[in-house]
């Protein structure tokens, strides 16, 4: 059997197998549900920069302990994100995402009761953090297994979900605090989340084939001992704390700058907004270009955007710095795995990537506490604002040394093998 009849022998879905096809409306429903499931739980999780403040005057805490509860659970769904994965493909992935749906609805619900932030912190962090794990990967590992030549648009389908969420859920949850308060607030989301995500889970069903394997995955230590992993491991820990810091502190500045609570949220959802034309812009771009080139682009244009919230002197001028840190924010999240497959190759890319987003819960962990204890030591969030661009333009230089690698997809044995 030659080399492309084993790839058609193996990809192709024959009628009478009884099997859905690849690329089919089946599978773009499987699309639509990852839409709408990074659309919910990142609209909830983005959301908590307008529950920053009534939850700090409440427990009367200090910025750096309230922000805390965002940092726990940014670190445990990048920490737990690959064991999920690994959840999803032995158990199936509706199971883990049902868990899922709970866990995040109990979450929200048990921080609605807390007397105390350490509670809040722990039910948020460890009900939120767990169900976003169990969604965001097994997810999108769902979407790539029921695409095949139309992979690529619907990847961007699901994940312009997080952008699209975070637009929508932000001022809605803005507008829930103000009317009812925020406890109220987060019992109505916990219940609306899990039953969005109970549907969802409904939807989703495991792909229906998989791919023929030529050689064996890079092994992930030897990437993981490359310069050009430590590199991009670097860059990554400093560039997400330019991303993590405005999405919890940018409506508290703007609030005390006199824009009102729902004004304030909006340019969280404007963020979101401007990263889904990031995400689906300078992917499209990312594959007629110098892929690195643009990631290393965007990266210098994140830091720099931060010049618009120092200088900041009207709420017209955090709308430009919204729209253009949520537009290079989103290309560079669109970008990064097309520039680890552009560095290490297609296999074994899953197990690398996995390890290089555990870098986002190192900044999840230490930007946002940081940055509150700046606030409460100073008063003033331009230091935070000057960190935050500082950031990204030292993950910028970190990157110059980064070059494409000429690495062929299959190796002649491989290619033996698969003719034999």
């Amino acid at each position: 059997m030659s080399l492309d009849e084993s790839a058609n022998h193996s990809n192709a879905i024959s009628p009478d197998s009884g099997q859905p096809a690849l690329d089919s409306p089946r599978a773009w429903r499987m699309a639509l549900a990852a839409f709408f499931a990074c659309f919910t739980i990142f609209g909830v999780v983005y959301s908590f920069g307008v529950f920053f403040k009534p939850m700090a005057a409440e427990f009367n805490a200090s910025r750096a302990h309230t922000s805390i509860v965002f940092s726990l659970t940014a670190a445990i769904y990048n920490l737990l994100g690959l064991a999920a994965g690994h959840l999803s493909d032995r158990f199936g992935p509706r199971r883990i995402m049902a868990a899922g749906a709970v866990a995040i609805g109990a979450g929200l619900c048990l921080t609605a009761s807390a007397d105390r932030l350490w509670f809040g912190c722990a039910a948020y962090g460890l009900g939120v953090g767990i169900g976003v794990a169990c969604w965001y990967v097994p997810a999108l590992a769902v979407v790539s297994g029921w695409f095949l030549k139309r992979r690529t648009a619907a990847l961007g389908v699901a994940v312009s979900g997080v952008g699209c969420g975070t637009l929508v859920v932000v001022p809605i949850a803005a507008a829930l605090i103000q009317r009812f308060g925020w406890r109220e607030a987060y019992l109505m989301m916990g219940a609306a989340s899990s039953l969005a995500l109970l549907g969802c889970a409904w939807i989703v069903e495991a792909p229906p084939v998989h791919e023929i394997t030529l050689a064996a995955p890079i092994q992930l230590t030897a990437a993981m001992g490359t310069q050009d992993f430590i590199l991009l491991y670097l860059s990554s820990v400093l560039s997400s704390v330019s991303i993590y810091i405005p999405l919890v502190y940018l409506p508290d500045f703007a609030h005390n700058r006199g824009a009102s609570q729902v004004a304030a949220a909006a340019l969280v959802g404007i963020i979101g907004a401007a990263s889904v034309g990031g995400r689906l812009g300078l992917g499209t771009i990312g594959g007629r270009a110098s892929t690195i080139g643009l990631y290393k682009a965007t990266m210098l244009l994140l830091g720099l955007s931060y010049a618009f919230w120092i200088g900041a002197h009207s709420y017209a001028t955090l709308v430009v710095f919204a729209l253009v840190m949520g537009a290079s924010y989103g290309g560079m999240i669109a970008l990064s795995p097309a520039v680890v497959a552009e560095i290490f190759g297609v296999r074994g890319l899953g197990a690398i990537l996995g390890a290089l987003y555990t870098s986002s819960s190192i900044s999840a962990l230490a930007g946002p506490p940081l940055a509150g204890l700046i606030i409460d030591r100073t008063g003033s969030y331009l230091w935070v604002a000057a960190m935050a661009g500082g950031c990204s333009l030292l993950g910028y230089a970190a990157l110059i040394p980064l070059k494409a690698r000429a690495i062929a997809s299959i190796d002649s044995s491989a290619r033996s093998s698969a003719a034999e």
